[in-house]
């Protein structure tokens, strides 16, 4: 029944994130018309986590080696911040064009994805 998901990002500057997602991360898409791209994702997950005050949603790309991902990006023009390790993962946060920021991760937890 259920045959995929569709994640919205709400930007101060759609296009130039739009940009962002089909030239510095070369993800395919396809025109939804008027220019307005709706990007193809690598395979996802979904986790559910308790709330501490006000619900959000989170959106992180996962990759299989953080360094490599992080030289493929600055070689762009990317900024990314220093390397965080966290419990699930080594993360690093980027800051999209239109301002708002999204975290990179090489999990250290087992995937529920198919690789």
């Amino acid at each position: 029944m259920i045959i995929g998901t569709h994640t919205i990002l709400y930007s101060n500057n759609a296009d130039r994130d739009r940009a962002f997602f089909r030239d510095m991360l070369a993800f395919d898409s396809v025109d939804a018309g008027h220019g307005w791209l709706i990007f193809a994702l690598p395979p996802g997950e979904v986790a559910v986590h308790p709330a501490e005050g006000e619900q959000s949603h989170e959106l992180y790309l996962m990759c299989d080696d953080i360094q490599q991902t992080i030289k493929e990006l600055t070689s762009k023009g990317v900024e990314c911040s220093e390397i965080h390790e966290a419990r699930w993962g080594s993360v690093t946060m980027i800051t999209l064009p239109g301002g708002s920021e999204m975290g990179i991760y090489q999990p250290k937890h087992s995937l529920a994805i198919k690789q």
